[in-house]
């Protein structure tokens, strides 16, 4: 967001950043079970709920974001950047919609775990509204950051990461998880995992590989299962981080724990298959 460019330019990338944070991230806003995350997360949860999204960003604006030119310091400081417009949007709609008071709260724990919370979800939509909304390019440039925006299997990883969190996480921390996980008999849940596989296979087809008719069907065959396999799996990581985080996970035996990561990775399956296509 900074650099040798007019101030038009950077007041457009907040604004876009802006409406970006909102966009993807008001359900979680709106979300009281996201509430109490934020009255009882311990400081160590805060702390790696923080790096895990600086490292999320990190990742975006390097695999995604980019633009001609870009240094890794350029993409640490729009990531942080993107944090602090995440905190203070947070901060000011959790203010409006009267989820903290400032004469009664203070700086206490639990208005800054409120916080915290929503501004990390806040900062991903953040740096995807930066990126994604309309960015000013200049026509010559558009080839080179073409060929520099080919992320690889890591960026897809990245990328794939970043769209289970975005789409799984507005639902992770809602009661509805944890009941469908407790009702569904095992085969409701292989139904569930068949599901997730059969999506992750028709978008990631759809996104790498419509057109690809020069591709030898083996290695098509191939990369098709590899990339499927890739994606559920990241996406089914993603759902357990968030779940952990939420506290999904205390109390619970192995089966319901398993089953909640199932359940919410129908979700997030979506996002990390889709994210190549949608926000890269």
């Amino acid at each position: 967001m900074i650099g040798n460019r007019p101030v038009s330019k950077s007041l457009k990338e907040y604004a876009r950043g802006i409406t970006g944070g909102l966009l993807f991230s008001f359900p979680l806003l709106y979300t009281m079970e996201v509430w109490w995350a934020g009255f009882s997360a311990t400081p160590i949860q805060l702390l790696t709920l923080v790096i895990a999204t600086y490292l999320l960003l990190l990742g975006y604006n390097r695999y995604a974001g980019m633009r001609p030119g870009v240094t890794w310091r350029s993409v640490m400081i729009d990531s942080v950047e993107e944090m602090g417009i995440g905190l203070v949007l947070s901060f000011c709609v959790l203010l409006v919609l009267n989820r903290i008071q400032l004469t009664d709260m203070g700086m206490s724990s639990e208005m800054m775990g409120k916080v915290i919370i929503e501004a990390m979800a806040v900062s991903i939509g953040v740096s995807i509204g930066t990126a994604q909304l309309g960015a000013d390019i200049e026509e010559e440039d558009n080839e080179k950051l073409e060929e520099e925006k080919s992320p690889g299997r890591l960026g897809m990883i990245v990328l794939a990461f970043c769209g289970a969190l975005l789409i799984g996480g507005n639902v992770a921390p809602t009661e509805e998880v944890v009941m469908l996980a407790v009702e569904a008999e095992p085969v409701h849940i292989l139904l569930m995992a068949l599901a997730s596989l059969l999506l992750s296979v028709v978008v990631v087809y759809f996104s790498d590989f419509k057109g690809t008719a020069a591709k030898v069907s083996e290695d098509l065959l191939f990369w098709l299962t590899f990339d499927t396999c890739v994606s559920y799996l990241v996406a089914l990581l993603a759902s357990a981080f968030t779940l952990w985080f939420f506290g999904r996970f205390d109390n619970v035996s192995f089966w319901t724990a398993f089953s909640q990561t199932i359940v919410l990775g129908v979700l997030s399956s979506l996002g990390a298959s889709a994210g190549r296509l949608l926000i890269k």
